[in-house]
C-alpha cells in the first residue's frame, strides 16, 4: 500500500511553501553584481606584446595613425571602460595599441 499524505492539512502545508519560493529565493540566491575592473598594469604580458601607452599622444609606434585611440577602436567599450583583448582589465580612452582597429559607424 501507498503512505503518501492526502491530508487537506499536508496539502495545505506544501502549496504555502511554494508559493513563497519566489519571494524567498532571492534572498537565498542574492543579487549578481557586476565585477569592478581594475585598470590595465603596464607590465601585462599582452599590453607589452601589443605596445599598449595609456596615452596615446606619446606613442611612436610606427603602426600608430594619428587620432586613433582606445575611445574610437572597435574593441573598447566606452561604458564600462572594458576592452575585449584585455580581459578583466579596464583601459583610458586615450590609451592606444598596436591591435587598433576603427570603430564602425
Amino acid at each position: 500500500m501507498n503512505n503518501v499524505n492526502t491530508s487537506r492539512r499536508g496539502f495545505l502545508v506544501k502549496a504555502a511553501m511554494l508559493a513563497a519560493v519566489p519571494f524567498v529565493a532571492p534572498a537565498l540566491i542574492g543579487q549578481a553584481h557586476a565585477q569592478e575592473l581594475k585598470p590595465l598594469p603596464l607590465d601585462n604580458a599582452q599590453a607589452k606584446a601589443l605596445a599598449y601607452a595609456e596615452d596615446a599622444k606619446t606613442v611612436k609606434h610606427p603602426s600608430f595613425k594619428p587620432d586613433s585611440n582606445c575611445g574610437n577602436c572597435q574593441f573598447f567599450t566606452a561604458a564600462t571602460g572594458a576592452c575585449t583583448l584585455f580581459p578583466g582589465f579596464k583601459v583610458p580612452a586615450a590609451a592606444w595599441c598596436s591591435a587598433w582597429a576603427k570603430k564602425a559607424g
